[in-house]
């Protein structure tokens, strides 16, 4: 009798034992952490689409200012024995016949058209001034600032879209670096030279020029179509024109500002 009862908890402890297995299978399993998927940006996504541009045209003019500018000199007021004891004010410099130097001429809203190509800008303090003056340069890029005094220069950036910067550069640190991502007009100062200023233009397409001594300009490769031309100028402000282009042709385009008030 005893060996039967022993049998049957024998046959009952195994039917348990399955009865608890299944169940543990049919437990769901842990749910794995599966990290997001890294999302790649292409041009277009970006806003702006490299082609093969073909039959283009070329968008070509002058930047002038109608009236009569006799720029000031700025006081220089520490570090004489480099900085000399005045500075030519350089928010406008103007030609004998009206050109102006410097002015920013750009397509405004281009969607598509030739590669940026990748350029090595460089802004150097030499003599207590920024030079140049004014620098544009595509979005991505990556600017070399350079102290050519042999004294302290502070690089003090006014941007919004990117990142500000504010940094010392003492006489042993030749060089430093900053890289802009997205497109914009900064200001540039030094704290401590305070005359001391620039303008850099970052664009996020290759069809923009900045006017030479002669006021001229030039944009090369422009898909045919119909853009808005912008000129921009830290003192003299914006303009704007529609402007068409015809396949291989050249668009001749004049920006005349009035007499500042």
């Amino acid at each position: 009798m005893a060996s039967r009862f022993t049998l049957w908890f024998a046959v009952l402890g195994c039917v348990l034992f399955f009865l608890g297995c299944s169940k543990e299978q049919e437990k769901p399993s842990a749910k794995k952490s599966i990290p997001p998927a890294k999302v790649e940006v292409t041009e277009q996504e970006s806003g702006y689409q490299s082609i093969s541009v073909q039959d283009g045209g070329t968008i070509a003019g002058k930047v002038i200012f109608k009236g009569s500018w006799n720029p000031s000199n700025i006081p220089v007021t520490k570090d004489q024995e480099v900085c000399g004891k005045n500075k030519q004010d350089p928010s406008l410099i103007v030609n004998e016949r009206g050109e102006v130097q410097v002015a920013v001429v750009r397509l405004v809203g281009i969607q598509k058209g030739k590669a940026i190509k990748e350029i090595k800008p460089v802004l150097d303090q030499e003599g207590c001034a920024y030079k140049p003056h004014v620098l544009a340069m595509p979005v991505g890029t990556t600017l070399e600032i350079l102290n050519s005094d042999g004294l302290l220069h502070n690089v003090h950036s006014f941007s919004k879209k990117n990142k500000p910067f504010n940094m010392a550069q003492p006489k042993y640190r030749k060089k430093i670096t900053q890289t802009f991502k997205e497109a914009e007009l900064i200001s540039i100062k030094c704290d401590v030279h305070g005359w001391m200023s620039a303008w850099l233009i970052v664009v996020d397409h290759p069809y923009y020029d900045v006017t030479s001594a002669s006021g001229n300009f030039s944009l090369a490769e422009v898909p045919p179509g119909d853009y808005m031309l912008e000129a921009w100028h830290e003192k003299l402000g914006k303009q704007s024109q529609r402007v068409k282009v015809e396949p291989n042709q050249k668009v001749e385009v004049t920006f005349k500002y009035p007499t500042k008030k």
